[in-house]
């Protein structure tokens, strides 16, 4: 393949989409510039993509990234959050698999569907609270259901007291902000490393019958249990994870009815599914932009480049969902009659997001909801207009302006 000079990303993400396709007009797989000038790849195409996540040549385990463990990356650095994580993303091997048996625990389909009278309640408080909006006002949906619902959700999920949440949801955004400085960077993985330790302290001493007290008392057939450090992690994992993406992915499949009103006739009259919307949206706009990271522990040839032993790599996830490759023409386009849908929004391989199927829930709930309760909801802004989330590593929008028209008095 031809040489080029590295990409350097934008580290404000002012244009996602037009980003993935600079990055993909080099190739499947793209040299990158991350913020403090570290040299990387951008993994864009979809089968290059399939090869990475499958191969344990591929390290998650920052230990095993030798420009870091030998000190040329600095503390300060400003991705140091996701270097300081220990949880089983961050983990490979045994390491990996059982840290995932114990967080699992929490996740097994028995589990998820017990949460879905929780979402009901939330999402039914949310448009509730919504009611205080006149028809014509200009609201802010993403900031008043597609946030808060996840947040509460996943709180709730893991017993985080009220009196912590603001503190552990505001950390909940460290590791996906890439415009401030390296020092502020390494400052708030501090404070939200501490508060998350005091969280760990406070349902040590006051269990509940939530997903925190569950993984503190857990413990494996030989004993072992989550170290302190790794249950830090795992929580810095799932309020952060459990609430960034899926506020995205809501915010997603809402933009894209509202902009495509053809496709939310085709949602009306049967023709489509609420699960083919939601599909359609995780695949043409991955909530994750840019995943951080994996390294090669040694030469891996991927799509004809040579990723050399000690290169960091990151999943372009929103370019790969629309990699014309494997969507065609049309790849960029939201299109909920397309028969194949297939993404890789929630990862593969061992590291495919355990999350997965309660993220799944919460739409199939909150979408139709929404829908349901304000069937006149319009966007209050041209689909051109609404601003980017201002990170590379997230693909969302800052506000999605909205007017809701009158409530239907028939509730869900």
């Amino acid at each position: 393949m031809e040489s080029r000079c590295p990409y350097t990303l934008d580290i404000a993400g002012t244009d996602i989409h037009a980003e993935s396709e600079a990055l993909r007009a080099q190739g499947p797989i793209t040299q990158v510039e991350l913020p403090g000038g570290v040299i990387g790849w951008s993994v864009t195409g979809y089968q290059a993509a399939r090869q990475v996540l499958a191969d344990n040549r591929f390290a998650k385990d920052p230990q095993k990234w030798t420009k870091y463990t030998e000190g040329e990356i600095p503390s300060n650095w400003p991705l140091i959050g996701w270097l300081l994580m220990d949880n089983m993303t961050t983990n490979d091997g045994e390491d990996h698999q059982r840290l995932r048996k114990l967080v699992s625990r929490g996740f097994t389909p028995k589990q998820v569907e017990l949460t879905r009278p929780l979402i009901q309640k939330i999402v039914d408080d949310l448009l509730d609270g919504l009611s205080t909006a006149s028809p014509d006002e200009v609201i802010d949906l993403k900031g008043r259901f597609a946030t808060p619902l996840p947040a509460r959700v996943i709180c709730d999920m893991f017993g985080v007291p009220e009196s912590a949440r603001a503190s552990a949801l505001r950390g909940a955004g460290v590791n996906v902000t890439t415009t401030t400085s390296g020092d502020e960077a390494e400052a708030n993985v501090e404070l939200w490393h501490q508060e998350l330790t005091e969280l760990a302290e406070f349902k040590r001493e006051n269990p509940g019958d939530d997903l925190t007290s569950l993984l503190l008392a857990a413990r494996e057939e030989d004993g072992s249990r989550l170290t302190d450090e790794e249950m830090v992690g795992t929580l810095h994992l799932m309020l952060g994870a459990g609430s960034e993406t899926l506020m995205n992915a809501l915010s997603a499949a809402v933009v894209a009815l509202l902009s495509q009103p053809e496709q939310k006739a085709l949602l009306d009259s049967g023709q489509v599914s609420w699960d083919d919307v939601i599909e359609e949206a995780l695949r043409v706009n991955a909530p994750v932009a840019q995943l951080p990271l994996r390294y090669a522990t040694e030469d891996v040839e991927v799509a004809g480049v040579t990723i050399r032993k000690g290169d960091p790599v990151l999943m372009g996830f929103t370019a790969i969902g629309r990699d014309p490759e494997n969507h065609g023409e049309t790849a960029g386009q939201f299109d909920a009659t397309r028969a194949d849908k297939t993404h890789l929004s929630f990862g593969h391989g061992a590291h495919f997001c355990l999350g997965a199927p309660l993220a799944r829930l919460e739409l199939r709930i909150a979408l139709p909801a929404l829908f349901e309760r304000y069937p006149d909801l319009k966007l209050a802004v041209g689909v051109d207009e609404l601003e980017g989330q201002g990170t590379f590593i997230m693909n969302g929008h800052k506000e999605v302006p909205v007017r809701l028209g009158e409530p239907s008095l028939v509730r869900s």
